[in-house]
């Protein structure tokens, strides 16, 4: 029995044994993606994860903290900083490469300064501190250029090596199910909230 792939991004496949009397999942044979997918979400940022959650109605006060810096008028904040910074920050690169979750908003590139004249190598980010060599206003911008992306070993990429172990066992009902963007955020809520994870996000109605 195979449910709907999701409309959203890419969907990973999973082999659930399921033990039909106790109606709890035992374990899940899955591939190299999935566990990537899975290790990987102990490097996505708090702001992220609230993102992604706050439509599944998360308790704590994280998302009232999330809200007033969204509410937060512009007007109270630091020249040269950016709401973004805190609401969207840099997720990861081998956790931004992973499409289950779609993380696609582009966070706010931060903004360089240096004095227009070719008096010093000094740097800042805000354009209203003055050269200490001049005592001009640097606010000629700097552009940044951002390094190469590591190269993984080999072709396979990701955390854990394409390696699978299979487990049979008998009397065990056989489900596989597809691990898509609504998936994936209901794996996030739960395993921030039971240790029965397969069995709340797959076998609950």
């Amino acid at each position: 029995m195979e449910t709907n792939s999701n409309k959203k991004g890419s969907a990973v496949s999973l082999k659930l044994l399921i033990d039909t009397q106790a109606k709890r999942v035992l374990f899940a044979e899955v591939g190299k993606d999935c566990v990537d997918f899975l290790f990987h979400i102990m490097s996505l940022p708090v702001a992220t994860i609230i993102s992604l959650l706050k439509k599944q109605v998360m308790s704590g006060s994280l998302p009232n903290l999330y809200d007033s810096i969204e509410n937060l008028n512009a007007s109270y904040v630091q020249p040269n900083k950016n709401k973004d910074t805190l609401l969207k920050p840099v997720v990861p690169a081998p956790c931004s490469s992973i499409p289950l979750l779609l993380l696609a908003d582009t966070p706010t590139e931060k903004k360089f300064y240096r004095c227009g004249q070719p008096c010093t190598y000094n740097v800042t980010d805000d354009p209203r501190t003055l050269c200490p060599n001049c005592r001009r206003a640097m606010t000629t911008t700097v552009v940044y250029v951002a390094p190469p992306p590591v190269q993984e070993t080999g072709d396979e990429g990701g955390f854990v090596k394409g390696v699978v172990t299979y487990m049979v066992m008998d009397n065990l009902e056989e489900k596989v199910v597809n691990l898509g963007m609504d998936e994936a955020v209901r794996l996030l809520k739960a395993s921030l909230q039971s240790k029965k994870v397969l069995t709340e996000v797959f076998l609950s109605s």
